[in-house]
């Protein structure tokens, strides 16, 4: 049930918000959406899901386009949380529960489950208005995988949680992933997304600048990066032919080159002048290429 993207494009008005967008996203892996404020990312999740229409292009799952039919296969769990403050946690998942056709006993059961595995069982009968902003995001989180959605898409899930729960629930989104989910997600953290994703996409301004495999995408880029420790000064490394950027360091420095050759030469160059207690030839970051790519930093 492989999704596929092909020429979407959403305008509002005069404004384009996602212009000529074509994705593959495989079946049961995890693909990453990385891009700053206004980039097209929430825009694209609501198309997908069928909550905007589409300006031009098309958008398909497993070969039909995504509708209400479908409701009960797909999970969403959107950057803006929207729970009911005033209901206990249990009616609200039992209510949700049931829109995507499951019985009460089914929520309870699986609830509980999900409750367990988030180290709070004593939320089940709390209102959500009780819970911290943190806990609500959980609850969010089970809401949107309760019914085992087989596409699931996460905007930002791990936006405002301390890095405990943010492990928490990694962990139970590399489960999903597992048993067979394929999920979607956009995430303020670059590290998540190379951690997580095999597959991922960078825009701006709604266009892709970047998509394919991390891996290809690495490779493509070119540049790796050094970090050298020494006892001897390395200046003189920022003359060298390859280096395309040069940070000092404590105690040694930090360099940016142009192709991975170049670091054997260094490597050679530094022998007999004294001791080296760190040599380290690095990929680069998917932080490095947003950089390059958009122009700007990722925060």
């Amino acid at each position: 049930m492989t999704l596929y993207l092909k020429d979407v494009t959403k305008r509002f008005g005069k404004t384009t918000a996602v212009d000529h967008l074509s994705l593959e996203i495989p079946e049961k892996e995890m693909f990453g959406f990385l891009g700053g404020n206004g980039a097209g990312k929430t825009t694209t999740f609501r198309m997908i899901l069928g909550l905007l229409d589409i300006t031009e292009g098309e958008i398909t799952w497993d070969g039909e386009s995504i509708g209400y039919s479908k409701s009960h296969l797909i999970g969403y769990l959107p950057e803006e949380r929207g729970l009911y403050p005033k209901l206990k946690v249990s009616e609200q998942l039992v209510y949700l529960g049931k829109l995507h056709g499951m019985t009460r006993r089914q929520v309870l059961q699986d609830l509980s489950y999900w409750l367990d595995r988030f180290k709070v069982p004593e939320y089940k009968d709390k209102k959500v208005e009780e819970l911290s902003k943190g806990n609500q995001q959980k609850i969010q989180f089970i809401s949107a995988v309760i019914h085992k959605p087989k596409l699931l898409i996460l905007d930002e899930p791990f936006s405002g949680l301390d890095p405990v729960n943010v492990e928490l629930l990694k962990e139970a989104v590399v489960d999903l992933k597992e048993s067979g989910t394929s999920i979607v997600f956009s995430s303020h953290r670059m590290e998540h997304v190379e951690e997580l994703c095999e597959h991922l996409c960078i825009l701006q301004k709604g266009k892709q600048v970047v998509q394919g495999s991390l891996r290809e995408i690495k490779q493509a880029y070119g540049k790796k990066n050094v970090v050298i420790h020494a006892d001897f000064p390395l200046a003189f490394l920022q003359q060298h032919a390859g280096v395309v950027q040069y940070k000092q360091l404590m105690d040694g420095c930090a360099l940016k080159i142009d192709r991975e050759e170049v670091a054997k030469h260094i490597y050679s160059e530094l022998a007999g002048k004294g001791f080296v207690r760190k040599f380290e030839l690095e990929e680069p970051s998917l932080n490095d290429i947003f950089i390059e790519k958009v122009g700007a930093s990722y925060e």
